[in-house]
């Protein structure tokens, strides 16, 4: 159940239409930052499998087979290992998504404003990320203000959005912010609910052990 759990917040994780609208876009041959999937992928990766392991322990336990439980135990380990180092990553790379996918945002920025070659592609990813995150402009005053005036990049209440600071540099942060904060809580769960799967595995295998000894 717990597997099934975490697999299910990982795949809704990685269809979401905001992040999904986002990372899928591509600026002439750059492609969105997408590192953010990295951790989604283990998340799907460890709940799959957990769904298995689980099946493995409590088919050990229904057969009181070390075999089985000490598998169940190893495989355990291996996961919650994995889960360690995905955390570490997570931790060390939280700030480096917002600002890889605010930098990829910043260049369309400047090139639907300035004309440059490629133009209307870069239009076309500004206006995604406006209509997605209901924002408009970077923290720059001029990066901001520039684009109030562009119907063909803003929506027409934009001056507003400038006054209420609903930059878009504001908006990706707290989108991914909001995103890794929920990885980071299904990852705790999944280790604890680890740390006390490895806990039982070991009481049921010393149980049988001493059971076939009398």
């Amino acid at each position: 159940l717990a597997g099934g759990i975490i697999l299910g917040v990982a795949l809704w994780l990685r269809h979401d239409s905001q992040t999904t609208n986002i990372l899928y876009l591509q600026l002439g041959d750059k492609q969105a930052p997408n590192t953010f999937y990295v951790g989604i992928y283990i998340l799907i990766a460890v709940g799959a499998v957990m769904m298995f392991v689980g099946f493995l322990g409590c088919y050990g336990a229904i057969q009181e087979s070390q075999c089985l439980l000490g598998t169940f135990f190893t495989c355990l380990v291996i996961l919650f290992a994995c889960e360690v180092a995905a955390g570490i990553w997570g931790f060390a790379n939280k700030d480096q998504i917002a600002k890889d996918v605010k930098q990829f945002y910043d260049q369309a920025l400047q090139q639907a404003l300035m004309g440059e070659s490629d133009a209307n592609n870069a239009k076309a990813v500004v206006k995604t990320f406006h209509e997605t995150l209901d924002c408009c402009g970077s923290d720059t005053v001029t990066a901001t203000f520039t684009p109030l005036w562009r119907d063909d990049l803003c929506r027409k209440d934009s001056l507003k959005s400038f006054f209420e600071n609903t930059n878009c540099h504001k908006k990706i942060d707290e989108l991914f912010s909001g995103k890794l904060y929920l990885i980071g809580i299904a990852a705790v769960v999944v280790a604890v609910i680890m740390i006390f799967e490895m806990i039982l595995s070991m009481v049921l295998c010393c149980g049988i052990r001493n059971s076939s000894v009398y």
